[in-house]
């Protein structure tokens, strides 16, 4: 499915590229965090009332039908705002904070440099937020938390702007959007989500760049030699090859490299048991391609493949989901912080650091990359 516009990657070298992203991303990055290296950003401006609402209503937990759901509570901000529990392969919600989801929730750092979602020239799918692109912004995104039933579980909109009325913060809320702001619930509701999506713009931890890597990449610290050879088989595209899909340059206009380009792809992770919504042998989760995202779920040249999955692949049934900014949002400093990541929740840090290990060659014969048992060997896309 996806095209790479600098060099034809061998099929196998380019799925095993994404999975070993892992281990090397701790070669890569992993010294970035507790390494004593100075942190040289600048000092956080003050947020605009509005961002500062926008903080107030992420921690609010009192916003959900069970009083005990926030945005934190998913998006924990000690774990790169990703979902910190261990145990926890996909948060609860609902009406009584007992409803199994359906995906993991996903770090929410580095989304405000997300593009909204579009096919590039190629064809190629990228971009958007969710795990399946289907909202165009941070705004739009926020939207389906407050009323997913699996989630913060507000029956309507009216309900929200109802513990809206009560929160400690109206006041505060009134004289930032109007005094008589509550009177159009959907207004409010819009504002409260302007108000989320300016904090999480106007919060750096946000989008922190702090790493070693960061550094690195802009002259003020150098690489010990393990780190070097570590990003050496991240960008050649006969080895690891994880570049091809997660840049590790800096942008042509000078930008911090986040790691991604915005595609979506199928790199074969498998369903979960712990996810409620699999004991049904129907079910299946295809990202870009449904359940949750309807409208290209008729494309043949994207979803085709996923229409009726063989019998043999269900228990490793793929989908065609986002590559988000490998800065805290699926590797390097995320790694080192969240216990679960990909949208299944199905592969810890420590399984993804250990998955993939290259065997040593008898002399003239090309490396070879295995799988280690029992790990899982992906679908074609």
């Amino acid at each position: 499915m996806e095209q790479d516009t600098e060099a034809k990657r061998p099929k196998g070298l380019a799925i095993a590229g994404r999975l070993i992203v892992a281990g090397l991303a701790v070669a890569l990055i992993g010294c970035g965090d507790g390494d004593g290296t100075e942190d040289s950003r600048p000092p956080d401006p003050k947020l605009s009332a509005a961002a500062a609402l926008g903080e107030k209503i992420f921690n609010d937990p009192g916003l959900s039908a069970s009083g005990r759901i926030s945005c934190a509570t998913c998006h924990d901000p000690a774990t790169a705002h990703a979902t910190g529990n261990a145990d926890i392969v996909v948060p609860a919600g609902g009406a009584a904070g007992d409803v199994s989801g359906f995906r993991n929730a996903p770090s929410l750092r580095y989304l405000t440099l997300n593009p909204a979602f579009f096919f590039d020239a190629e064809g190629t799918p990228r971009g958007g937020f969710n795990r399946d692109g289907r909202a165009a912004s941070l705004a739009e995104q926020a939207q389906r938390p407050f009323l997913a039933a699996l989630e913060m579980a507000n029956a309507t909109v009216e309900a929200v702007i109802a513990k809206l009325a009560i929160a400690p913060y109206v006041d505060e809320f009134r004289r930032v959007f109007g005094a008589g702001i509550l009177n159009t619930p959907d207004a409010a509701f819009d504002r409260m989500r302007l108000a989320l999506a300016r904090y999480q713009r106007e919060d750096r931890e946000f989008r922190p760049f702090d790493s070693k890597y960061d550094l690195f990449v802009t002259g003020r610290v150098s690489l010990t030699g393990r780190e070097l050879q570590g990003l050496a088989l991240f960008n050649d595209p006969l080895k690891g090859n994880c570049a091809a899909c997660h840049p590790s340059g800096r942008g042509g206009d000078g930008s911090p490299p986040l790691f991604t380009d915005f595609t979506y792809d199928n790199i074969g992770v498998p369903r979960n048991p712990a996810i409620a919504a699999n004991a049904d042998p129907e079910y299946f989760d295809r990202g870009l391609c449904g359940p949750f995202r309807a409208d290209l779920a008729e494309r043949t040249d994207l979803c085709g493949a996923f229409k009726v999955p063989h019998t043999a692949q269900r228990r490793r049934h793929g989908a065609l989901l986002p590559q988000r900014p490998l800065q805290d949002a699926e590797g390097s400093r995320r790694l080192l912080r969240t216990p679960r990541y990909q949208s299944r929740g199905v592969v810890s840090a420590e399984a993804g650091r250990q998955r993939w290990k290259v065997r040593r060659p008898a002399a003239g014969v090309p490396r070879q990359r295995q799988h280690d048992r029992g790990a899982v060997r992906p679908q074609g896309r």
